[in-house]
């Protein structure tokens, strides 16, 4: 078995549980692993503000890891907090959007720095986003009266049916000029064209000097595909979608909730090899 350098996992529905907890069994065992010398990477639709507090409790600092924030479209040293690479969507996008989600009758909002910015009436989805990141939920209305609104993804919020229907006719519009895809039933991610976790990986791996082949990459949702495809090795959760673990090379047997992170770990990096 080839020797894995690398474990890439994503955070919702992957290394937390149902409640959004990292349970004291998958942390020790990340710790365990990174002090074997395996370095371990969150990639995740958060913003690096919503990473942050599970990077610390894996000890992110001590061993010199990596975020990729905003499905890769922006890569963080930890221990630094130096951004290493980004890419923004054009400005227009966000307002251009906006008009969108009124006219559908869904929700949008962007993320800055420290805050979400909603530019239609908060609904559910955006609180409960908030509250997972811990960013402060802020009403701004109009996108085009923010001064330097410069941002790497745009967030639609809805039912579950409604950004269903919506989501094959936004992405013909802005097929070239940006990403739109779920990364939870009801949220539409929207990123900068070309990019998602795949994208990002691509740069951290030329950082790293790591070959994709000694990469393992875990998640759940369709927002994990591109990674899951890139991989050495891609891994599905047990919860995972039937699209994403139609194209991994391994399922665990336990889910999110079991701490079924332990499950890849204990296949691809086992102790004493």
């Amino acid at each position: 078995m080839m020797k894995y350098q690398l474990l890439v996992l994503d955070i919702d529905g992957t290394t937390v549980d149902s409640e959004k907890r990292l349970s004291h069994r998958t942390a020790d065992a990340l710790i365990r692993l990174q002090e074997r010398g395996v370095r371990v990477v969150l990639a995740s639709g958060r913003p690096p503000e919503g990473v942050y507090p599970i990077a610390e409790r894996l000890e992110f600092d001590r061993f010199g890891s990596y975020i990729l924030a905003f499905n890769g479209a922006r890569i963080i040293d930890f221990r630094s907090r130096e951004c290493l690479f980004e890419k923004r969507l054009p400005g227009h996008i966000p307002v251009r959007l906006r008009e969108d989600a009124e006219k559908y009758e869904v929700g949008i909002a962007v993320y800055q720095t420290g805050a979400i910015l909603a530019g239609t009436e908060p609904d559910r989805y955006m609180k409960a986003e908030a509250e997972i990141t811990g960013l402060e939920l802020k009403r701004c209305g109009d996108f085009a009266a923010v001064r330097d609104l410069d941002v790497n993804e745009c967030l639609i919020t809805g039912d579950p049916d409604d950004l269903e229907a919506i989501e094959p006719v936004l992405t013909m519009k802005y097929r070239h000029e940006a990403q739109i895809f779920h990364s939870e039933p009801w949220y539409l991610e929207v990123t900068p064209k070309n990019i998602d976790k795949s994208y990002g990986l691509k740069h951290l791996l030329q950082i790293l000097r790591i070959p994709r082949e000694a990469m393992v990459c875990c998640g759940d949702s369709y927002n994990d595909i591109a990674m899951i495809q890139y991989a050495g090795v891609g891994a599905a959760m047990a919860n995972a979608a039937d699209r994403v673990k139609a194209v991994a090379d391994f399922v665990t047997e336990k889910d999110n909730d079991n701490d079924g992170v332990t499950e890849v770990i204990d296949r691809f990096f086992p102790e004493g090899k």
